[in-house]
């Protein structure tokens, strides 16, 4: 049962998006591109529409708590609305500063909108200009049996359902600058219904997605090792991580294995990376980024969130599932152990192997990753040389002494939870975890034992 509650910039800049648990069925992500990011607030509008047929959604499943329970997407009505928008009043800013170790990709917004019966029009539009996504949060969702709630884009192309019993949950993030909201009521001829009061739907809050240009503004949130000052540099020298479609035809199974890695967006605004180990419902990131199984109802993962073509500005439509429970976690070895809802349409994205073995000093690396809220990069030269993407210390001191591998992987904020991979193995020899130049991550033999029971 699931609860009810809900830049480093590279050559292929991307729309960023952002997600929290609900009672909702989407229609999954497909490797056909779905738009571009806004380059600046205030831009005039791109469409984000898919081309060609979105794959039908999973079937339905029951939510944390009684009364809310995944359904199949609606198709909704297709004609032309003269509903309220909410780009008139857009509210003031909630200020929420990112957990530490999360990179901060969007603000919270105050809001106060009775949608639905008699106290507010059946449909309104939250629009914000430049925004990457939008996402609502619904305070109070009173509803009669047989009603329900869609949450869409203007085209109809994303859209999420929910019924009656739910309330102070978070709907799934819309992408671009526009969330319709809507009452779809039960057949009603002699307006019985509509009549009684007490009912609708308000939204109290909205996280609306930095633009490209406010994300490069935001400081990033990268840890650093006890006893490091902060300022360090995580990119170390020039940067050479390259959008993970460049590795296709260069690198093949660097390529293939970054289909593995998911972009996790927490509460709406703040956003680390994960990756699936093993071919069981398992995923892995850091401690800092995720603790408790109620942080991950609030998650977001999304895989296949890549570019769609090397240096290009086209990036694919994500398949976005909800985080379930969490199995195991340690702060010391800063790892979190989770499984996801909705794992069958995942699955095909494959996974990643830890190594029980540390690697020695020298071995080659790749880092495929989520710096600063971007698609997919892959740290470490495509097809040659690794230059400083190598392991430069194989027993250094993370949170505990001789813990971690140290490296000089390009990273950024957000990249926390990224796995490190030998280039000789294509295993996991690390989980990145600290900026700093050199950066590290948490030796993958140690994670090895502390996990393979889950596995």
């Amino acid at each position: 049962m699931r609860r009810k509650t809900g830049i480093v910039v590279g050559a292929c800049a991307a729309l960023v998006l952002a997600g929290v648990a609900g009672a909702v069925t989407a229609r999954r992500g497909s490797d056909v591109p779905v738009g571009t990011w806004h380059s600046a607030p205030g831009v005039p509008h791109t469409q984000v529409a898919a081309q060609g047929p979105l794959p039908v959604a999973s079937p339905s499943r029951v939510l944390k708590k009684p009364g809310a329970v995944r359904t199949p997407d609606v198709k909704a009505d297709k004609s032309p609305s003269s509903e309220p928008s909410a780009t008139a009043n857009p509210g003031r800013v909630l200020e929420k500063a990112a957990a530490p170790g999360r990179q901060r990709v969007g603000e919270l917004l105050h809001v106060s909108n009775l949608i639905g019966y008699l106290a507010g029009p059946p449909r309104q539009t939250f629009e914000y200009p430049g925004a990457s996504y939008v996402k609502v949060h619904f305070s109070r969702m009173a509803m009669l049996p047989g009603d329900y709630l869609t949450v869409s884009s203007p085209d109809r192309t994303e859209s999420y359902r929910y019924d009656p019993g739910t309330e102070d949950k978070w709907a799934m993030s819309i992408t671009g600058d526009t969330a319709v909201v809507e009452v779809h009521r039960a057949i009603d001829p002699l307006g019985l219904r509509s009549a009684l009061e007490g009912l609708g739907v308000r939204v109290d809050s909205v996280a609306r997605g930095f633009s490209r240009t406010e994300q490069a503004r935001v400081p990033e949130e990268t840890p650093v090792r006890p006893g490091r000052t902060g300022r360090e540099e995580s990119v170390c020298g020039p940067d050479t991580s390259t959008d993970a479609v460049c590795y296709q035809s260069a690198d093949p199974v660097a390529y293939v294995k970054s289909k593995a890695i998911a972009r996790l967006l927490i509460n709406g605004t703040e956003l680390c990376t994960g990756w699936r180990v093993g071919p069981k419902n398992r995923m892995l990131t850091n401690n800092h980024c995720l603790t408790t199984s109620e942080e991950a109802y609030d998650t977001e993962v999304w895989f296949n969130y890549q570019c769609a073509k090397c240096g290009g500005y086209d990036v694919f439509k994500p398949t976005k599932v909800w985080g379930d429970q969490v199995l195991s976690t340690d702060h010391l070895l800063d790892y979190t152990l989770f499984s996801v809802d909705g794992f069958a349409s995942v699955e095909k994205f494959g996974y990643l192997t830890l190594d029980t073995a540390r690697p020695a000093k020298g071995t080659e690396l790749y880092v495929p990753q989520h710096p600063a809220g971007e698609p997919t990069r892959i740290a470490g030269a495509k097809g040659e040389k690794a230059g400083n993407c190598a392991v430069d210390n194989a027993d250094y001191t993370g949170y505990a002494a001789h813990s971690d591998v140290s490296y000089f992987c390009d990273t950024a904020g957000g990249s926390s939870g990224s796995p490190v991979l030998s280039r000789k193995t294509n295993r996991v020899v690390a989980l990145h975890h600290f900026g700093g130049c050199p950066n590290s991550g948490v030796r993958g033999d140690l994670l090895a034992a502390k996990v393979k029971s889950f596995l």
